[in-house]
């Protein structure tokens, strides 16, 4: 049985898109080969809802991550608001992007924020570049 790559990318009401980055090989790396993972990129209304359902907050978001079972998740990208912020945070919208699929990932294996999860974002920017 051949193994089949699975990481599908969904626009849902946005204008933005996501950089050129390795998404297969940074699942692939954090999550591993038999992994489904959906990116989502979506709307500030949409992210703000989802925010407030799911967290309580009701204002938008950069990332939300979603795990569906231990093999299947996905992270959903509010685009303008990455935009936005990644100057705040001395980056650039392709390496800001970059940090937070590997945040979303090490959230979506079950990481916590702390000084263990910041060490494994560190490696992996590291690992690819960003």
């Amino acid at each position: 049985m051949k193994y089949e790559e699975k990481v599908s990318i969904t626009y849902i009401q946005t204008k933005g898109k996501l950089p050129r980055l390795p998404f297969v090989q940074m699942k692939e790396a954090i999550l591993g080969k038999n992994y489904d993972l959906s990116i989502a990129c979506v709307s500030p209304l949409i992210s703000k809802k989802l925010n407030n359902t799911y967290r309580g907050k009701n204002k938008p978001t950069n990332i939300l991550s979603f795990p569906l079972s231990k093999k299947d998740g996905e992270l959903v990208l509010d685009l303008a608001l990455i935009k936005k912020e990644a100057p705040k945070f001395e980056r650039s919208y392709r390496r800001f992007v970059g940090f937070l699929l590997i945040h979303g990932m090490l959230h979506l294996k079950g990481m916590q924020h702390g000084s263990t999860m910041e060490g494994k974002e560190r490696k992996f920017l590291k690992k690819f570049e960003l």
